[in-house]
């Protein structure tokens, strides 16, 4: 093969696996709690974290727990737990907790985003939003101009 013949072969390689439909995967890791969660619950959450990363998922899914019971509106606290529920094979009860961490978070990307969460589909779906708990605090996605950020189920 000539050099000019290596050299397209090599190119088209390379179009090729860079624009595999292929996504990476993204590793599922749980998400620290933002500055509305009191030290004590951080510190539930951090030892959650660690449990959850060491594979010790029912451990984990106690601590998680314990954070929700502490800080029900803090959506990564139900992202954390619905990320261990899912670890344990309890899919019910992993899909009821992503819906509420997208419900309580409409604007963080990395739950929306999370392959973790895609299964499940748009939470303002017809069939998702019936199991959605309404928060009456919170505002209604016509006054919050949409969930911008393009999430799970919407249109980019």
């Amino acid at each position: 093969m000539t050099r000019s013949g290596v050299c397209l072969v090599a190119a088209g390689w390379l179009l090729l696996t860079a624009c595999s439909s292929t996504p990476k995967a993204v590793p599922l890791v749980p998400l620290p709690l933002d500055a509305r969660a009191s030290t004590q619950v951080v510190a539930l959450n951090d030892q959650g974290m660690s449990a959850y990363q060491q594979h010790q998922f029912p451990e984990a899914k106690a601590l998680f727990e314990q954070v929700v019971a502490a800080a029900p509106d803090l959506g990564a606290a139900r992202y954390n737990l619905a990320l261990a529920l899912n670890a344990l094979g309890d899919s019910q009860g992993a899909h009821d907790q992503f819906i509420e961490a997208a419900t309580l978070e409409p604007g963080n990307k990395i739950i929306w985003d999370s392959p973790a969460l895609r299964p499940y589909g748009n939470p303002e779906g017809t069939k998702a939003a019936s199991n959605v708990p309404q928060n009456p605090n919170r505002r209604s996605a016509a006054g919050m101009g949409g969930y911008g950020g393009g999430g799970v189920g919407s249109p980019r």
